[in-house]
């Protein structure tokens, strides 16, 4: 039997998505979480082999990857109406076998599942074409930490702070990485790491209240879409609300 284990903030959606798991023979439904604190109990307590996660605005880089800490040999497909290039990208490298739109027919969420349990991959071509069109920037491990600090909207003297090192050093990391990049201030650099670390529709805590430096791991690269290249694709993908600091170049 495979053991699934459902997220999700939906309940008539998860609900739907229950009744149609039930009866497929060899699967077995564990209870569905509607919180991540009751997700990462229920992955502790219950040793899924498959965790179907709806991308809600708190599944991150960072939960993501203290999930897959917390797992074995557990499968994570993210349950998606639409996911960013850079956030895909990341959420591979961490180990994610599948991407599910929610919009596919239930035959197909199924099948996605019996593949992915099976050993193999689910992303649709739609997505693996986006990356051709995007650019890969490795990270050293202090700039992908510098990064996700700068992605939450800390100053250049609090990242000094938590990264224990000099403010002018910081300004040195952040004037290097702008050349590294491509980009010209700040802004557009965090807004890239918003796009790489978050949905996009909550990249801080609530009500803009900062997460800790380590709810956000540095990231081992940036994936930076080309806006000039457009492809198609069967859904548009959109970002909410992202954070916009207003802060100077360095």
């Amino acid at each position: 039997m495979t053991r699934i284990l459902l997220y999700s903030d939906e309940p008539i959606l998860a609900k739907g998505l229950e009744s149609v798991l039930r009866q497929v023979e060899g699967f077995d439904l564990l209870p569905t979480c509607n919180t991540l604190a009751a997700l990462m109990e229920q992955i502790t307590l219950g040793t899924p082999d498959l965790v179907l996660m709806d991308l809600t605005p708190e599944v991150t880089f960072a939960v993501l990857s203290e999930m897959k800490h917390a797992m074995n040999n557990s499968r994570i497909v993210l349950w998606v109406n639409s996911i960013s290039t850079e956030l895909a990208f990341q959420a591979m490298g961490l180990g994610v076998r599948g991407i599910l739109r929610k919009t596919l027919p239930t035959e197909l969420q199924v099948k996605c599942l019996q593949k992915v349990q099976a050993g193999e991959l689910w992303f649709e071509k739609a997505l693996t074409d986006s990356f051709l069109c995007a650019r890969r920037v490795a990270l050293t491990q202090r700039e992908g930490q510098l990064v996700s600090l700068l992605s939450q909207g800390l100053k250049n003297k609090e990242i000094a702070t938590t990264l224990m090192i000099s403010e002018g050093t910081v300004k040195v990391y952040l004037s290097r990485l702008f050349q590294k990049v491509g980009v010209k201030d700040r802004f557009e650099l965090a807004l890239f790491g918003l796009k790489n670390l978050t949905t996009g529709q909550l990249p801080v805590g609530e009500k803009g209240q900062r997460t800790g430096a380590s709810a956000m791991p540095g990231l081992r690269s940036l994936v930076l879409e080309r806006p000039s290249e457009q492809r198609v694709q069967q859904e548009p993908t959109r970002f909410g609300g992202g954070l916009r600091p207003v802060v100077s170049r360095y």
